[in-house]
């Protein structure tokens, strides 16, 4: 392999926000007497705003009011975010701090900037960051492979050159058709046989990268 960079999912791989997220949903489900909402959040996962309102009327028709059901999700995980604070995946920092001697290491969010840029500073880990690419400063949402070609010009590296830590199979999806080498760490969803024909590697966390990275 001829690896110069690692670019990074956040949710689910850098910060414990899923965790957060799938409370969120249960909760705006209850306020919009939604019963049956689980196979539609797992859709969700890894695609931005625009996308996820998308999803949202796919599953429960073009008179759902999407927007404010999002609106909902993010006032509960804002209130969670302040009150509780925002979890570190595990083995973060030391997998940062190995990889970021040896590496050009990148960032590829679904999540909007400024919420990118408050999460990582919060957590203490934006400085390991070459460079940010972010949901809305790209036309088309994971599983589209646009952001991951984006993060890759922005450190100057041809996409067979990186590989790409994800933990939904809508990012891994991007990272794939994009050229690059996905590798999952498993969040919420766990792998299925398409993860496992599309993935280069499959770990339980992230300290495990340090065996082949």
């Amino acid at each position: 392999m001829d690896i110069k960079a690692v670019i990074f999912d956040m949710d689910g791989v850098i910060l414990d926000t899923e965790t957060i997220c799938f409370k969120t949903w249960e909760l705006a489900a209850r306020d919009f007497t939604i019963a049956d909402y689980e196979k539609a959040e797992h859709a969700c996962l890894g695609t931005n705003k625009k996308e996820t309102e998308n999803i949202l009327k796919n599953f429960f028709g073009d008179d759902f009011d999407a927007k404010a059901f999002m609106e909902r999700t993010s006032h509960y995980f804002y209130e969670i975010e302040r009150t509780q604070g925002i979890s570190l995946m595990k083995e973060v920092i030391p997998t940062l701090e190995y990889l970021s001697g040896k590496y050009k290491i990148a960032l590829a969010s679904s999540t909007r900037e400024v919420v990118v840029r408050r999460q990582l500073t919060n957590a203490g880990v934006i400085k390991y960051f070459q460079t940010i690419t972010c949901g809305d400063q790209v036309t088309k949402s994971k599983p589209d492979p646009e952001i991951y070609l984006k993060a890759c010009a922005s450190i100057g590296i041809v996409p067979q050159n990186a590989c790409a830590v994800e933990d939904s199979p809508n990012g891994i999806r991007s990272a794939f058709s994009a050229g690059l080498k996905p590798i999952m760490v498993p969040d919420k969803i766990m792998p299925d046989g398409e993860m496992k024909e599309k993935c280069f590697k499959i770990v339980e966390h992230l300290g495990l990268l340090k065996d082949f990275l």
